[in-house]
């Protein structure tokens, strides 16, 4: 069996989804080949999309946007929306591709994916099982345009408005998001999670409670607003550990901070998220629905910062109003209930039950006793 892997750089978790199910597939002795659909549009055209993507986000036009997609991908139902006719471009190409390499089916954790596959699907090039990963707590616009064999949703509660919105419930299957298998217990214990961290990040006192706060890939949120309110409570009893990606700025600003507070720790981009979540008490995270998956599934309290307006915003009241994380756009009242779940072994424990009891941990298994099953 060999599976094609079709995402698009606008955002990582799109990327991280289909590289966990690619990973598990590798383990099952499945050949897997993870591409990013924007390559087949032409030269440089994943960077430049990568970089308008990025744009919007800093300058704030991302929620608009989205706002603004909502509403064209609900006038549009019956018909296809501008975002179909952009990816039917380039779908040749990718035909191309597929048709010399073989596959035996094809995964999309991408819209951009998921309508280039489905014009090709349309015009009769493909006739292996196609699916789309849905990465997100919501149906993001223009999903609708698309037609796959079938859609993964994170959870049950999300079919029906993914329903309302133009997809068909028999083609939906609400079997979770796949992430990286190091995120899946059993987990390091902390202590000996912190030992490694010590040695590998220079981190220093293993005793405190730990707080990780991760800011995505590019490094987004009002992550130095939350650092001044950590040290106003909590001044330096406790550790707090800034991941800034790739946002150099963000890291350069924080580590003037640092020099200056004992207590507070700034990385760069790192592969040992794993590790960092595992040493850790209490994570502040914007409301990624890749991010926020790992961390439930790795079972450790959540504290979800201040979305990106659209997806985000609907992951985050996912996960609040089922008790799997805490928000709230006032920093202080995150600060609070840090050092609540901190405090407060029952706060604690009933959100580490909610987690368990929302979250999937054979996500991928599924996925491919399903395709093996074709």
């Amino acid at each position: 069996m060999k599976v094609l892997l079709l995402s698009c750089s606008t955002g990582e978790g799109h990327n991280s989804a289909a590289k966990a199910y690619g990973d598990y597939l590798s383990s099952r002795g499945v050949e897997s080949v993870f591409r990013d659909v924007l390559g087949f549009a032409g030269k440089n055209v994943t960077q430049k999309a990568s970089e308008i993507y990025n744009s919007t986000l800093s300058n704030h036009l991302f929620g608009i946007i989205y706002k603004l997609g909502s509403a064209i991908s609900d006038w549009t139902i019956g018909k296809s929306s501008p975002v179909y006719w952009a990816n039917k471009k380039y779908c040749s190409r990718l035909g191309e591709y597929i048709d010399s390499n073989d596959f035996d089916a094809i995964v999309c954790s991408h819209i951009f994916a998921a309508d280039a596959v489905t014009e090709l699907k349309r015009r009769g090039r493909i006739k292996v099982p196609t699916m789309m990963i849905m990465t997100d707590y919501t149906m993001v616009p223009f999903t609708k345009d698309s037609d796959l064999d079938w859609y993964l949703t994170p959870h049950a509660d999300v079919v029906d408005f993914c329903v309302e919105h133009g997809l068909s419930r028999e083609k939906i299957l609400p079997w979770g998001i796949p992430v990286r298998r190091e995120f899946y217990p059993p987990k390091m214990t902390r202590d000996e999670a912190r030992r490694i961290c010590k040695k590998e990040f220079g981190l220093l006192d293993t005793h405190k409670p730990w707080f990780l706060m991760m800011t995505g890939s590019m490094g987004y949120g009002k992550i130095k607003e939350t650092v001044k309110e950590i040290l106003k409570s909590f001044n330096d009893s406790v550790e707090a550990v800034v991941v800034c990606g790739f946002n150099n700025k963000l890291k350069n600003e924080l580590s003037h901070i640092a020099t200056r507070h004992r207590g507070i720790h700034v990385i760069g981009y790192t592969e040992k998220v794993s590790l960092l979540m595992d040493a850790c008490d209490v994570l502040f995270t914007k409301p990624g629905g890749l991010s926020s998956t790992e961390a439930a599934v790795k079972n450790i309290p959540i504290i979800h910062t201040n979305p990106i307006p659209g997806c985000e915003t609907a992951n985050a009241e996912f996960f609040s109003t089922r008790f799997m994380s805490f928000y709230s756009d006032k920093i202080k009242a995150q600060v609070n209930m840090a050092g609540v779940l901190c405090r407060d072994e029952a706060v604690r424990d009933q959100m580490l039950k909610a987690q368990r009891q929302y979250t999937h941990l054979d996500t991928c298994e599924k996925i491919t006793e399903l395709l093996l099953g074709i």
